[in-house]
């Protein structure tokens, strides 16, 4: 890479031999740029990516958004060199981190494996300008010090100095604590980890290294409030550049500085000067004017076309219903055949304004994907009346009561130990319920217990009859090979998915259903599971982080459908933008 034209600073005065300790802060010299150029990438025969520009200066966050599947993992990889384009080129600095969605970690290693990778690069600074210092010291007395041996000592303490490195340990411990990894033990191995743990690990590695460019995919996912918080405030101390792709809106709009939209626009992707909350306004203001222009362009289109195809006017038809007077007889010719220059003249015109407008008319606005579950509300049918004497399920007690007042599901004194206490709740056939709490105080536990799960300790009563379906956080098909039509249809039974389409839902795009579940992005395998879930509406749906790899434009409309829906709905959320405007009851979990 090619030094930053940015001025080097005045070389440090000659070092002794004692180490160098930090020094006071100072704006961090400014790292090199993260510049695509016309990126091309074609996977299963379908270009993902087609001509993606992008350029992105040091100190510049910007956040990748669009609909799942529309490139913005793929395009992660290829800034991170992780994969190689079909058509274009990466300029990106050295010494780039990137985050995956799933982190790439051999299950046998620890995660004091992890944290000694995560520190390399600090130690090697310091064991570096130890060598310089020692190096310089011994050069010949009354001689300055080798020019060669000055800069490369400056430029290591600039470095050290941008990764904080004498602070690095202390950095280490307090980045793992705040991203509630504190008490992990240093020798477990990443494979006893869930993965939510492997997610948070390999974030605090990255934040740990401080690299000169991050490229994050999904940072947010299996982070509580405080650990949000605590992310948002270091990557906005990054001297480097920072893009992410994410769903997290309350994330992008504290963090971002620009807003790429991948989804498809007149003109290509969209970047957008600002936060998340300005993107909004102009995407729709955006979309807006695309279906205007399109509209426009096909009336023209319309009136051209008639007007080349259906004139056959000629002179002697200007008027075809009146006879010639005896004044215009003799001129009658003459006059015919300048009125039929002119027409031919028109026609003329408009043929070449008519090509001009096939061979560059805008193209028709895609139509937006929407979650669409209104219809299936006739579908479900209301939970049986409870029955004082019908039997719940395992370990549960029989329904208390009888009637339309009794509970789906009741808890009473439940215990799962370390993992979930729950004294007292109800939920009814048409609650709104939303389960908070940080990392680790049984959110999903409390989910898994309502849709059966045994526990060890307490009271669960179910009214007999009733129907229950869990949105888990990890997507996981049993035939990774299938279709996605083909999944959701043995999911469903024939009779079910002929009466509820996978494409009458909105979540999924015609062309992804016939791809195998193992070609589809994060994203749409949460789509695909959450399409069987609805396409049969249980009494009681339960959501386990919903918004998880969905794009935000689609969270929006999941938001307002739960509103809607029929049946009871409980979701467990660290999404900030939901639980914001959550007009249902709260619980929260830990305190």
């Amino acid at each position: 890479m090619p030094r930053s034209a940015t001025p080097r600073p005045a070389r440090p005065a000659r070092p002794g031999t004692a180490q160098p300790g930090p020094a006071q802060p100072r704006p961090a010299r400014p790292g090199p740029a993260l510049i695509a150029h016309d990126l091309v990438r074609i996977l299963d025969g379908r270009r993902v990516l087609d001509g993606i520009s992008l350029s992105a200066a040091p100190g510049r966050r910007i956040g990748l958004i669009g609909e799942n599947g529309v490139g913005k993992s793929t395009l992660l990889r290829l800034l991170a060199g992780v994969d190689e384009p079909d058509g274009g080129h990466v300029t990106r600095p050295p010494g780039l981190g990137f985050l995956r969605q799933e982190a790439p970690f051999d299950s046998t290693a620890t995660v004091a494996d992890v944290l000694d990778d995560a520190l390399r690069e600090a130690r090697e600074d310091l064991a570096e300008l130890d060598r310089l210092t020692v190096e310089i010291a011994g050069g010949t007395e009354g001689l300055p010090a080798r020019p060669e041996l000055l800069d490369a000592y400056a430029d290591r303490l600039e470095r050290a100095r941008q990764r904080e490195s004498w602070d690095a340990d202390r950095q280490a411990a307090r980045v793992l604590d705040r991203l509630g990894l504190g008490r992990t033990g240093h020798d477990r191995t990443l494979g006893s980890l869930s993965g939510g743990r492997r997610g948070r690990l390999a974030l605090a590695a990255l934040l740990i290294r401080r690299p000169a460019a991050l490229l994050l995919d999904e940072p947010t996912n299996h982070l509580d409030d405080e650990a949000a918080a605590f992310v948002e405030e270091q990557l906005l101390r990054m001297p480097g550049v920072v893009v992410v792709a994410g769903h997290d809106r309350a994330f992008l709009d504290a963090v971002c500085t620009d807003l790429i939209d991948l989804d498809p626009a007149v003109d290509g992707p969209v970047r957008h000067g600002g936060n998340y909350r300005s993107y909004l306004a102009a995407k729709r203001a955006g979309r807006e004017r695309w279906e205007r222009r399109w509209a426009e362009e096909q009336e023209e289109l319309a009136a051209l076309r008639q007007a080349t195809g259906a004139t056959g006017a000629t002179a002697h038809r200007v008027a075809p219903d009146r006879g010639r007077t005896d004044n215009e007889k003799m001129g009658y010719g003459h006059r015919a055949g300048r009125v039929q220059q002119q027409i031919s003249r028109r026609v003329r015109n408009a043929g070449r304004r008519l090509a001009e407008l096939e061979r560059d008319s805008v193209p028709r606005p895609p139509a937006p994907l929407r979650f669409a579950p209104d219809a299936l509300a006739a579908l479900v049918a209301p939970p049986p009346a409870a029955d004082a004497g019908a039997p719940g399920t395992a370990r549960a007690t029989r329904a208390q009561g009888a009637g339309e007042d009794a509970p789906l599901v009741s808890l009473r004194g439940v215990r799962v130990p370390g993992r979930l206490t729950v004294d007292a709740l109800r939920i009814t056939t048409t609650d709104r319920l939303l389960v908070t709490g940080a990392n680790g105080t049984g959110k999903s536990t409390l989910l898994a217990v309502l849709a059966g799960r045994p526990v060890p300790e307490g009271e669960v009563t179910r009214r007999p009859g009733a129907t229950v379906g869990l949105l888990a956080q990890d997507t996981v098909f049993g035939h990774p090979g299938r279709t996605a039509r083909d999944t959701y249809r043995q999911a469903l039974g024939e009779e079910r998915a002929e009466a509820v389409p996978l494409s009458s839902l909105g979540l999924l795009h015609e062309a992804d259903l016939g791809k195998p579940v193992a070609h589809l992005s994060a994203g749409q395998r949460r789509r695909l599971a959450l399409a069987v879930l609805v396409a049969r509406p249980p009494h009681l749906l339960l959501l386990d982080e919903p918004t998880n790899h969905l794009s935000p434009t689609l969270c929006d409309e999941l938001e307002e459908a739960l509103g809607t829906g029929p049946g009871a709905v409980v979701v467990a959320s660290h999404d900030r933008w939901l639980r914001g405007r959550w007009a249902g009851r709260e619980i929260r979990l830990g305190g």
